[in-house]
């Protein structure tokens, strides 16, 4: 092998390790986003169970997951394709959340402007945390150690509940609390006497008892109660099918798409 032969395959060699590294870099700069996930106001990953609660907006499960349920009114579908959309966004967050303004304590009486928030391992919040002015807002809990997310008698005030987000790395146990914005859970999710006006996606189990989950409509507002009554053809939203209104309905009995307040998120 001739000296100009060995220099033309180095200087090739080169060019395709430095290409190959490259893709990677650029795919990542890129946030996935929640894809088929965006719908569904819950989505569990290994089992439902659900006490005389509501959620107004649809649950999507795995299909591992087994649900149980006792006085609820709820709108389930089997969705294995949002459960995956929703594990490659929460994997994209864990490493993109930097810089952001590290927080401390139980955040009572705390308000706090759009931004990237975090706590380095785990979060105990009580009292009423304010968020002001139209968002986004972003809470990572466990940035850098093994963080839950425990709320007790805690109230999130927001005139745009459905800008935040609340990535966790371990579980959500919520009591007695009043919620806003789209949970990230890495483990199960309970919520006991609970309100939330989000969405509730784990990675694990959801538990709820006494509660109520009010779901997002893409990037907008939280759900009209009740949307969810109709039977229909699946999880387009709140799925208006065999509405109480065939002229708000987009299903089977030949109404039109209307009231956008009938159809839950998109």
């Amino acid at each position: 092998m001739t000296r100009l032969t060995r220099s033309l395959m180095a200087l090739l060699f080169a060019s395709s390790a430095l290409l190959v590294g490259a893709f990677p870099v650029a795919a990542a700069s890129k946030a996935p986003g929640p894809g088929e996930a965006a719908g569904y106001a819950v989505i569990a990953g290994t089992a439902l169970t659900c006490t005389t609660s509501t959620v107004d907006g649809p649950v999507g499960l795995d299909f591992t997951a087994a649900p149980t349920l006792n006085g609820c009114t709820l709108d389930v579908h089997y969705a294995p394709g949002a459960y995956d959309a929703f594990q490659t966004d929460y994997a994209w967050i864990a490493g993109h959340l930097t810089p952001c303004h590290v927080l401390t304590g139980t955040l009572a009486g705390v308000s706090l402007a759009p931004g990237t928030y975090c706590f380095d391992a785990a979060a105990a919040l009580t009292g009423t945390l304010t968020l002001t002015g139209s968002g986004p807002w972003t809470f990572e809990i466990g940035a850098a150690a093994v963080g839950a997310l425990t709320a007790n008698s805690f109230t999130v005030l927001s005139d745009n509940p459905c800008n935040a987000i609340w990535w966790v790395q371990a579980d959500v146990t919520m009591t007695s609390s009043h919620f806003v914005g789209t949970i990230l859970g890495g483990g199960a999710i309970t919520l006991t006497d609970t309100t939330l006006y989000g969405r509730a996606w784990a990675t694990g189990a959801i538990t709820m008892t006494n509660s109520t989950i009010t779901g997002c409509i893409g990037s907008g507002t939280p759900v009209r109660a009740h949307c969810n009554q109709g039977v229909g053809n699946g999880p387009e939203g709140c799925d208006p099918g065999n509405s109480d209104n065939k002229n708000t309905s987009n299903d089977e009995l030949g109404g039109t798409p209307g009231d956008p307040g009938r159809q839950g998120p998109k």
